[in-house]
């Protein structure tokens, strides 16, 4: 595996964006943060106003983003807005949201189910190493390659990993495609 500097491809600031939430836009806001009914039932499961709005954060930030941020309290204020209105939870709740790291991973591994979203196992990177291999050789931009994984992965369900991660496989094949 070709070791790359993230510095040499994305900034700090780029990479903060890339590991966080962005800015939401309406469209977004209305698209992605609008639970149904079999959404508010999954959720309510819960146990708990914070859990209840950490895990439909959580299942919102998914199809949005194509994977859902560390920090899930730091999502857009908007959008946990809208989440507790419909959910009828005081938004102040949210935040003692996940203090344990193991009940983040837990709702996001019950998320990933429900949703039909996968993590990528060792046959997935294969695929994404070939996906990548092909546009490498047409396009010679990392950005671009990682942009064009992203957009893979969301369209597949399968959670994005870590951007290091990625920008591994995607140096890797940019090499392969030089050769």
């Amino acid at each position: 595996m070709v070791t790359v500097a993230t510095r040499d491809v994305f900034s700090a600031e780029e990479l903060a964006r890339l590991r966080g939430f962005p800015e939401i836009t309406r469209a977004e806001l209305i698209r992605y943060f609008t639970l149904t009914r079999s959404d508010e039932a999954f959720v309510r499961k819960f146990h708990g106003g914070a859990n209840v709005l950490g895990a439909s954060v959580q299942l919102a930030s998914l199809p949005w983003l194509g994977f859902v941020p560390d920090e899930v309290t730091a999502a857009p204020a908007p959008a946990v807005e809208r989440l507790a209105e419909r959910l009828d939870i005081p938004t102040a709740e949210f935040a003692g949201y996940g203090q344990r790291e193991q009940t983040r991973t837990e709702h996001l591994r019950e998320v990933l189910g429900y949703a039909g979203w996968r993590v990528l196992d060792r046959p997935g990177w294969k695929e994404i190493d070939e996906f990548l291999f092909a546009r490498a050789m047409e396009h010679e931009s990392a950005k671009l390659l990682f942009r064009q994984a992203c957009e893979y992965l969301r369209s597949e369900q399968v959670i994005r990993p870590g951007v290091v991660s990625l920008l591994e496989h995607v140096a890797s094949a940019r090499e392969r495609a030089k050769k």
